[in-house]
């Protein structure tokens, strides 16, 4: 049996967006800054995508810029506020410990440029409050940039509460929301939000395409210089096929959240149970405001890449944190911002479902997630000492 279980790094693409994208791919192949005909249905496609993304999100397609993926999205809501606030001489930006490295090493890079950066620490549970993000505002803030939810230990943020109090005190409000669309139903207008990231390949689209919401009359630093396109802020030809694959990935998406929210959760809570049961196990993230996808586990007395590797033998394919930090050996900063030590941080679990796995697979993993944890901590030397009681036991 091979079960995929990492699709908070990627998911599978989705029959309807693959469909979608073949006639822009081998027939419908015109750019759409072409004045001929070829060109301009390009461009009544790119539009049409546009308008699909920004119904489920709640704004108008005059909104909506196409990006590579959430990363660049990030880069550019972030940027973009910044240099707002510096023309008005307000330096401050507030954000969180746990952000993805797109957020963090932005803000890292402009704290070097002289802005003021304050990270708010979030609790054991992975969480922030909107009470926390009103006290941080000062009257030099220009940005207060928050996840909506984590993609390593799934915890959702009070997104719409944080809105309403930078709303209320002026501030610009940007969440990276990869994570959550096409998971969770959302309303810029609504949750008051000014700037949003979104990535395809997260919601069953293509990879290498994302889009960046802007609530209108926020001015937009162009990042990418060139030509005219996306309305003069993102030059590059537009990717057609990808732009159309993730309109259709979304919009079907979108529709079965309800669905796709009750089944996921009822298997990421046996998953959760089950795994609870794990002599020295800890869950990571909020265990009630969390994705319906996500479960996150530390297990005492072993490394995280080696029940992966062992995993993997067995047919499970899973995680230990963030895909774009797959490569380090430093151990998760999400879990050191909520409290593990280095010890336990390392030997993370991230199992991330979709609604194409199975109770069946879940019965899979239960079944053999605590025989790979057992044997590994049977090698364990630092596992004997604190079981002979030579070490204690954090967990």
């Amino acid at each position: 049996m091979t079960i995929y279980a990492d699709n908070a790094a990627t998911t599978k693409m989705s029959r309807k967006s693959i469909e979608a994208m073949l006639p822009y791919m081998e027939s419908d192949y015109g750019n759409p800054s072409s004045l001929h005909s070829a060109g301009q249905k390009a461009k009544e496609a790119l539009e049409g995508a546009r308008e699909q993304i920004a119904a489920c999100i709640g704004c108008s397609p005059k909104e909506i810029y196409f990006t590579s993926c959430g990363s660049e999205s990030d880069n550019q809501a972030i940027i973009s506020a910044a240099a707002i606030g510096e023309k008005k001489g307000k330096k401050h930006i507030i954000s969180t410990t746990f952000e993805h490295h797109a957020v963090l090493h932005t803000l890292e890079k402009l704290k070097k440029q002289g802005f003021e950066i304050e990270l708010l620490d979030v609790h054991a549970h992975g969480n922030i409050t909107a009470e926390q993000v009103e006290k941080a505002i000062r009257d030099d803030t220009c940005l207060v940039t928050v996840m909506y939810a984590n993609n390593e230990i799934g915890s959702v943020l009070p997104v719409a509460e944080i809105g309403k109090v930078c709303r209320e005190r002026g501030v610009l409000f940007h969440t990276d929301a990869v994570q959550a669309v096409g998971h969770i139903k959302i309303d810029v207008n609504e949750q008051n939000i000014d700037m949003l990231s979104l990535s395809a390949h997260k919601f069953h689209g293509p990879k290498g395409i994302g889009a960046l919401y802007v609530k209108k009359g926020t001015p937009l630093t162009t990042i990418i210089e060139g030509g005219a396109q996306e309305r003069g802020k993102r030059a590059g030809t537009e990717n057609i096929p990808a732009v159309v694959g993730m309109a259709a990935a979304l919009t079907e998406a979108c529709g079965k959240i309800g669905e796709n929210t009750a089944k996921l959760s009822a298997m990421r809570d046996r998953l959760i149970k089950g795994l609870s049961e794990i002599p020295h196990s800890a869950l990571n993230g909020d265990p009630v405001n969390r994705l319906p996808a996500n479960v996150n586990f530390c297990f005492e007395g072993i490394e995280g890449e080696s029940l992966l590797l062992l995993l993997d033998a067995k047919g499970i394919c899973a995680s230990s944190g963030s895909a774009c930090t797959s490569g380090s050996l430093d151990p998760s900063h999400v879990l050191l911002a909520i409290g593990r030590p280095h010890e336990i941080a390392h030997g993370s679990l991230r199992l991330s479902l979709s609604e194409e796995n199975t109770e069946e697979e879940v019965d899979y993993m239960l079944t053999e997630i605590p025989k790979v944890v057992e044997y590994l901590r049977n090698m364990s030397p630092l596992w004997r000492d604190k079981v002979n009681g030579k070490k204690e036991f954090i967990l």
